[in-house]
């Protein structure tokens, strides 16, 4: 999952799969949400890139920037190719990118490498960068994180919001789940209204406002107090449109747009009452489940749509039409959470129902509140760089406009 800009307001009113802007510290460790939830899209057409086979001495930062983040999660993308045929394309939506036997040498040389300079001279020897290039000159980078959220295992003051964990009547059904009912039948699954009518089997609860800024991120840590953590990763969601509901508050003048913060909310539900509350959380039918896992390597995050671990400023989501997943990319961007101008090696292991376009990624910080600091400060113009093996690079290395749009 996940996934999933700018000032806190905004971010919810869009539903992006990127962060907010700092906000004043909320109780319990969390930060201004990410929103890697899907909000339902129609799929574009498959796009074919702009590519400018590029040398590595083009790339701006890349004999300073540090590459073991991202070679650390390129080993772990390989990993995934052990058990696929050599024949078989290493993306098929981007069959540009080759086939599954042109990334097994690449893919071995890295993970045998004992240090950052080995592993940038192999990276150096065998790939070729291309950059991508924006047909209508659209380039955005945006950050997200994976919160940690106080929590208890029975509900009690404070924490009586149940974080919901899959039912047994759930029925996978792509974007449109289904409920099987008693009687054997299916209907599609009801809104958040009716969910929250009756009991919702719980992996944990929290604080209202932490459960409903969760389902809007789409995973997180729960922290109980004994020091024992699991997280809650997304599931599914019960295939209700996604609605802001946030734009509620405001509109009916209960929430002032200044103070639209995920602190303004909870003081705002806190004063409310659990029916105000529970009425404004009603306002987005949507309504995500979760899967508790053990917590596993905590300087890891939640596992991105290639079902391997994000590491911090070393996975990336991209648009999965345009992009292949496992690919690494290096990337120039700005953030003041970056320390500024930055260039990086980045694994495209994520993806978003916001994060469309040829130069468009979504850079993963980590987990907790100053992960969510620093990619809140994330919303800025930038390049990319694909990089492929050389015989790959090879099949693109034909001069482009640059200026030419990205066509069908």
């Amino acid at each position: 999952m996940r996934l999933f800009i700018g000032a806190i307001s905004i971010a919810l009113l869009a539903a992006c799969t990127t962060t907010a802007a700092p906000v004043p510290a909320p109780p319990a460790e969390t930060a201004p949400p990410t929103s890697p939830e899907t909000p339902p899209v129609t799929p574009p057409a498959t796009l074919k890139p702009v590519t400018r086979p590029a040398a590595f001495s083009d790339l701006p930062g890349w004999t300073s920037a540090a590459l073991d983040a991202g070679v650390s999660a390129f080993r772990r993308s390989c990993a995934r190719l052990e058990r696929r045929s050599d024949a078989s394309d290493f993306w098929a939506k981007a069959s540009w990118t080759g086939k599954v036997s042109e990334w097994r040498g690449g893919c071995a040389a890295v993970g045998a490498a004992d240090d950052e300079p080995s592993a940038r001279t192999i990276i150096e020897t065998l790939f070729t960068p291309v950059e991508i290039i924006s047909g209508d000159g659209k380039t955005k980078f945006t950050g997200y994180f994976e919160p940690r959220y106080a929590a208890r295992l029975t509900p009690e003051p404070g924490f009586t919001e149940p974080v919901p964990k899959l039912p047994s009547d759930f029925v996978a059904n792509g974007e449109q789940p289904l409920q099987r009912l008693s009687d054997g039948t299916t209907r599609p699954y009801p809104t958040r209204a009716d969910i929250t009518a009756g009991p919702v089997e719980a992996i944990g609860y929290a604080h209202p406002t932490d459960v409903f800024f969760l389902q809007i991120q789409g995973s997180g840590r729960l922290l109980f107090p004994d020091g024992s953590t699991l997280r809650a990763a997304y599931a599914g969601h019960n295939g209700q449109p996604y609605k802001a509901a946030i734009n509620w508050l405001i509109e009916t003048g209960r929430l002032p747009r200044a103070k639209a913060s995920m602190q303004g909310i909870r003081e705002w539900m806190d004063a409310a009452g659990p029916d105000e509350a529970r009425l404004f959380m009603n306002q987005n039918p949507r309504f995500v489940f979760f899967n508790a896992f053990p917590e596993g390597d905590p300087s890891l995050g939640p596992n991105g749509a290639q079902s391997v671990p994000l590491t911090p400023l070393g996975s990336m989501a991209i648009d999965p039409d345009i992009h292949a997943l496992g690919a690494p990319m290096f990337v120039e961007t700005s953030a003041p959470g970056l320390g500024g101008k930055w260039s990086g090696l980045l694994i495209a292991q994520d993806t978003g129902g916001a994060i469309k376009g040829a130069v468009r990624g979504d850079l993963y910080f980590g987990t907790g509140f100053e992960a969510g600091e620093r990619a809140g400060t994330m919303n800025a113009p930038g390049r990319l760089w694909v990089l492929l093996p050389n015989a790959v690079a090879a099949r693109l290395a034909v001069p482009v406009d640059p200026n030419r749009p990205i066509a069908p």
